[in-house]
């Protein structure tokens, strides 16, 4: 199996199944470069960065308390809103909650730029 990562690799046991992730004997490197390494090594960027598209919402909108459901697809997050006098708020509001969001997605650390699965949001569907 080849190393996915820099500054994880691969050590394998009697059977091929398990392995454990180890990292590889190098200098010392600080924690938000062994995060990304981990999530990269991992393929969890995907999933973080839904998670954190996410939680920018309910930060940004302050509609979480109104929110039933959040889905997100190809630059588009879909939220299903309980109160239409909300969800009309909201829809005067898109182009300053996306601008709102990718701002606080830019500073989060843990949010992974480079996924080619889930990026910036680009649209919001109100439902």
């Amino acid at each position: 199996m080849k190393n996915k990562s820099k500054y994880f690799k691969t050590v394998s046991n009697m059977d091929d199944e398990k392995f454990t992730p180890r990292l590889a004997h190098r200098d010392a490197i600080g924690m938000p470069d062994l995060m990304k390494a981990f999530v990269k090594h991992f393929n969890l960027s995907a999933g973080l960065n839904s998670q954190k598209i996410f939680d920018a919402w309910d930060k940004v909108s302050g509609a979480e308390s109104f929110t039933l459901n959040k889905f997100f697809k190809g630059g588009t997050l879909y939220v299903t809103v309980s109160s239409s006098m909300v969800r009309t708020q909201l829809g005067f509001q898109k182009d300053s909650l996306i601008k709102a969001m990718n701002d606080l997605l830019e500073k989060d650390p843990l949010f992974m730029k480079d996924c080619n699965a889930v990026g910036y949001v680009k649209k919001i569907i109100l439902r």
